[in-house]
C-alpha cells in the first residue's frame, strides 16, 4: 500500500476495499451483514471489507476477501464507481476505499472466518439502520439506486481473466 501526501500534509492511502454482497432482485434484494469480532470494530455489523496485498488489484482483493471472510464466490462482481473516504487518527491519514458489489446465489452457504462472529441476510432498510457510519449508508444508498432499482451498466462488471 502506498501513501501520497496531500497539499495539507495528510497521507492519502488506498489499501482497503469494501464489498456489498447482494442476493435476490428488486424489492426482494437482501444484503449480507457480518458482525465484526476482534480489535477492529468489535461487535459492529457491516459489509465485507479487507486490505489489499502488495501489488494486488482492487477487484481481486474484493473477490479474495469475500471468499476468505464468508466462503462465498460471486456470480457477478461490479465496481460501483463509489469510494468511501474517512479520516483515520492512527496512522493518521485519509483512507480511500473503493467499493464493489458482489451478487451471489440465493442458496449459497455462508461460512465465516474468525474476523466475524455472526452473519445475517437483511433487507436494505434494515441494513441502512445497522450500518454505523455515514459513508457506509451513503454507499448503500448508491448501491440501492444503481444496482437494485436499475440494471447496472455492463461497463461496471468485472470479468476475471
Amino acid at each position: 500500500m502506498s501513501a501520497h501526501v496531500s497539499a495539507t500534509g495528510l497521507p492519502i492511502r488506498c489499501g482497503i476495499v469494501s464489498v456489498v454482497v447482494l442476493r435476490g432482485t428488486g424489492a426482494a434484494t437482501q444484503m449480507l451483514l457480518a458482525r465484526r469480532s476482534g480489535t477492529w470494530l468489535d461487535g459492529v455489523w457491516s459489509y465485507i471489507a479487507g486490505h489489499l496485498q502488495d501489488g494486488e488489484a482492487g477487484w481481486r482483493a474484493a473477490r479474495r476477501e469475500l471468499f476468505e471472510e464468508t466462503g462465498l464466490v460471486p456470480q457477478s462482481l461490479y465496481a460501483t464507481g463509489f469510494c468511501e473516504q474517512f479520516y483515520r487518527a492512527r496512522p493518521e491519514g485519509i483512507e480511500i476505499v473503493p467499493a464493489f458489489v458482489a451478487r451471489v446465489d440465493e442458496h449459497a452457504p455462508v461460512r465465516l472466518n474468525s474476523e466475524h462472529s455472526a452473519w445475517r441476510w437483511v433487507d436494505l432498510d434494515e441494513a441502512a439502520a445497522e450500518l454505523p457510519f455515514g459513508s457506509q449508508r451513503d454507499l448503500l444508498a448508491h448501491v440501492r439506486r444503481e444496482f437494485v432499482e436499475r440494471t447496472p451498466s455492463a461497463a461496471l462488471r468485472i470479468v476475471p481473466d
